[in-house]
């Protein structure tokens, strides 16, 4: 079994800054990717940022220049640094790992519960 497990959302004014942490832990063998999703109420979920197992990136056209997405080395922990938040990036964050699981085949998605992240004007 998985467990993805988000934190470090809340509320913050314009301009300022947020850090948002996911680890996954469980029977993971290998991490394909880690990313970030959000969710406007009424939506479907969009891409943030990815990062793969080989550290390369991908980022929404919205968030480049503002947010960066980093995995400690040697650990299962993906961060988000959020910086020059605007009101258009409330949302909830969701984040996604595709992992191979030990003793199994194949792949699988698994998502954090999603964290909140309200930005005022």
């Amino acid at each position: 079994q998985v467990h993805v497990v988000e934190s470090g959302g809340g509320l913050v004014q314009a301009g300022g800054s947020l850090r948002l942490s996911c680890e996954a832990s469980g029977d993971i063998s290998f991490i394909n990717y880690m990313a970030w999703y959000r969710q406007y109420p009424g939506k479907e979920r969009e891409l943030v940022a990815k990062v793969g197992s080989d550290s390369a990136t991908t980022y929404a056209d919205s968030v480049k220049g503002r947010f960066t997405i980093y995995r400690a080395s040697a650990s299962n922990t993906v961060y988000l640094q959020m910086n020059s938040l605007k009101p258009e990036d409330t949302a909830v964050y969701y984040c996604e790992v595709l992992v191979q699981r030990i003793g199994l085949r194949g792949r699988e998605n698994d998502w954090g519960q999603g964290t909140q992240v309200t930005v005022s004007s």
